[in-house]
């Protein structure tokens, strides 16, 4: 899994001109599953992010978590995030997982998100969506979670 995420002020997620979501301070999360993904791989990546010190202290530091900050979690499945485009001009997604496996894993990590206690707020699966943020910082991170094939 490969998660791209944002510090935010506030962030929210429009589909057909409708808001179905909507966060204060805390952190935007676009979550790309790969077809060689597990339910192991949401559990490390939604641990890993809730407990991200990437929030200031007074002097400026990165020192608080999303949790520690009483922050939430906008997550939005982002495909494209398995975009390769190493060849040609058109990026090709043969690596990024089928919804059939990748609506249960999203599920998954909403799911394990939501065992800390974090109020986390869902785009909607497979909806093409505007999603809206004020950056914090600007705060931007990429984390993904280990692959069987990369140790």
């Amino acid at each position: 899994m490969r998660a791209v995420i944002q510090r935010v002020k506030e962030a929210r997620v429009d589909v057909d001109g409708e808001c179905i979501a909507h966060i204060g301070r805390g952190l935007v999360v676009l979550l790309g599953i790969a077809s060689q993904d597990t339910e192991a791989d949401a559990e490390y990546l939604s641990t890993k992010i809730v407990g991200l010190r990437i929030f200031p202290d007074e002097a400026g530091r990165f020192a608080y978590s999303v949790q520690e900050v009483q922050g939430a979690i906008l997550v939005v499945s982002q495909f494209t995030l398995y975009g390769d485009c190493r060849k040609g001009r058109r990026p090709s997604f043969t690596d990024a997982a089928g919804a059939e496996k990748a609506l249960p894993l999203y599920e998954t990590f909403v799911a394990q998100l939501k065992r800390h206690h974090i109020p986390v707020a869902t785009g909607r699966f497979q909806a093409v969506m505007a999603v809206s943020l004020v950056n914090d910082g600007p705060v931007t991170l990429i984390v993904e979670s280990p692959h069987k094939s990369r140790e």
